[in-house]
């Protein structure tokens, strides 16, 4: 390099006084000491009160290195492995240009010289470096070598991966075990630090194919090629951690898994099936800390949030969640516990499994290997003076009808319902068997809900729709023009997806004196949906259209979640 020393170069470039050199170099080492991962560049920056790419932009001009912005920098194979996947992940390092001879490496901290040492020595040619941001490269790096590459590349192909059991299950960014534990952790940081809700683990002929669901939608994973040949050592220790038999792999199994990230309690549910190429692994995680069960935070209108807390503080009754999974039934459930949970009430469950504790509930998991279904444990509670209850789903004849014994005897009942709308509920209850008198005078209401994704507030922007487009999908005419219609364009916090988190959209189904003599009646669903509408019931498309209005969601999003009512034609627009 062209420069005496790193405090010239600082102070020839204005970002580190010369007088503060020797002082914030100090202090740096002594944070790197107690525990900080900030680099020597993240400290000057901050120092200095600058990002660290205005820093970098500023260090590479006076280097004379070109600063890149790795989003739009295309590696291809032969470059990528000029660099050895150890040196790469632990040096935070990528080799993004081979040409003529001379590799060009780019870098977000050039004042250190084991890396620059350890770069040139692993690349065996002509090394020229650039800059990028710590965080750009650490995207790059998994993108193009895989999540956990480093991991599988220190694990010896020769020799047998011992599967390990450790009692401490704190998972962290820098887990430094290079074996198949650090993999799993690393996986589930990824996904943890993604937001995902869901990693499936999909054995394929030829591949080990990993996937994450985040807002409702999954999204494949960049994986290292020879993940492959690690899958039953994988699998073997995701059933360890999950206290399942690693000796059976022809029949499905369950467990569970409690470890903790940066200090937060992380339930793990695991399944394992077996499949053609080996045994698929699901993991849904359910992060307590994070979850809100605030009525006020679900979504609801106005109207509709006055409705529930009318609802679900009466004395008795039935009052249903209606959707598909993955629609937020049980978040539901749990913020009306919540919102009633009290000294003076006696509020029992009985779920398949339960998925969040809530203090001062009592909450009873079922278990189907030992006889404990949802009808056997419903049975029991009501013999336990609860004054609410609450049941995962009502699957079948049998628990609907203690379920409905137990409403009209003086007790709340929450359920949920496999259903599309609010409406088919009560065809649901009576096709199960449940007399219709029986179901007209127990249920208070019904809820159907989807889940909608947001628009991400870093990248949203307004967006132009045709009106012709609008009337084919029902958007109501007469708010066409008076509505601003907004979308996400995509950015680094949303990855490029333009969507950042999700809220519900409702339909809620009261049931007064028009509705339930079309129970009695056992009128058809679209007959009791018209006139829920015609008495104020806004259907879940319509509760879509208002969160679109709000600038909450898009036109797009509405129409993914909810099917087109066909007992609604007549009333689109309305």
């Amino acid at each position: 390099m062209a420069f005496r020393s790193i405090k010239d170069i600082l102070a020839k470039a204005d970002l580190v006084p010369p007088e503060k050199f020797h002082t914030w170099r100090k202090e740096w080492e002594v944070a790197v000491e107690n525990g900080s991962q900030e680099t020597l560049v993240e400290f000057y920056a901050r120092e200095q009160g600058l990002s660290e790419e205005v820093f970098l932009q500023r260090l590479a001009e006076a280097l004379d290195w070109p600063f890149l912005d790795l989003r739009n920098v295309t590696i291809d194979n032969e470059t990528r492995e000029k660099i050895s996947t150890k040196v790469a992940f632990q040096f935070n390092v990528i080799p993004t240009q081979y040409e003529g001879g001379v590799l060009q490496v780019t870098v977000s901290n050039p004042f250190d010289t084991a890396l620059l040492n350890a770069v040139q020595y692993d690349a065996q040619c002509p090394v020229r470096f650039a800059l990028a941001s710590r965080a750009e490269i650490e995207k790059a790096l998994k993108k193009y070598y895989g999540v956990g590459a480093e991991t599988l590349d220190e694990i010896e192909e020769e020799e047998p991966v011992e599967i390990l059991f450790s009692d401490d299950k704190e998972i962290t960014e820098g887990d430094q075990d290079a074996s198949v534990i650090k993999f799993v952790n690393q996986v589930i940081w990824e996904a943890f630090k993604d937001r995902a809700t869901d990693i499936h683990f999909e054995p394929w002929e030829d591949e080990l194919r990993i996937r994450y669901r985040i807002d409702g939608i999954l999204h494949q994973t960049p994986m290292p090629p020879q993940l492959k040949k690690y899958q039953s050592a994988l699998v073997s220790r995701i059933k360890v951690m999950s206290g399942m038999n690693i000796a059976e792999k022809r029949l499905p199994q369950d467990g569970r898994i409690n470890v903790r990230i940066k200090g937060e309690e992380l339930d793990i549910r695991v399944s394992t099936v077996p499949t053609v190429y080996g045994e698929s692994v699901s993991l849904r995680l359910l992060t307590r800390g994070k979850i809100f069960f605030d009525l006020d935070k679900l979504g609801f209108s106005y109207w509709q949030e006055k409705a529930i807390r009318d609802i679900i503080v009466k004395p008795y009754g039935i009052m249903l969640v209606t959707g598909p999974t993955g629609s937020g039934k049980s978040t539901s459930l749990y913020a009306f516990l919540s919102a009633i949970n009290s000294v003076q009430k006696r509020i029992i469950t009985i779920e398949e499994p339960v998925e969040y504790e809530l203090k001062g509930i009592n909450q009873i998991s079922v278990r189907s290997d030992i006889g404990l279904d949802f009808a056997r444990g419903l049975r029991h509670i009501l013999r336990q003076d609860p004054n609410v209850i609450m049941v995962g789903e009502i699957r079948d004849l049998e628990t609907a009808e203690i379920a409905i014994r137990a409403a009209l005897t003086g007790h709340l009942v929450f359920s949920t319902l496999h259903t599309n709308d609010a409406s088919s509920a009560f065809t649901r209850l009576i096709d199960m068997g449940i007399e219709p008198f029986l179901v007209a005078s127990s249920v208070e209401a019904i809820m159907a809900q989807r889940l909608v994704r947001t628009i991400c507030p870093h990248c949203i922007e307004e967006k132009k729709v045709e009106k012709d487009y609008l009337r084919k999908v029902g958007f109501p005419e007469d708010e066409i023009d008076t509505t601003t219609f907004y979308h996400g364009v995509g950015c680094e916090e949303c990855r490029q997806l333009g969507y950042q988190g999700r809220v519900g959209i409702y339909e809620l189904l009261l049931l007064d004196d028009k509705i339930r003599p079309l129970v009695l009646n056992n009128s058809p669903a679209s007959t009791i949906a018209q006139t829920a509408v015609q008495s104020g019931m806004k259907t879940l498309r319509r509760d879509g259209w208002e969160k679109v209005k709000a600038g909450t969601t898009t036109i797009e999003e509405v129409l993914r979640v909810t099917q087109t009512e066909e007992h609604m034609g007549a009333l689109v627009g309305d």
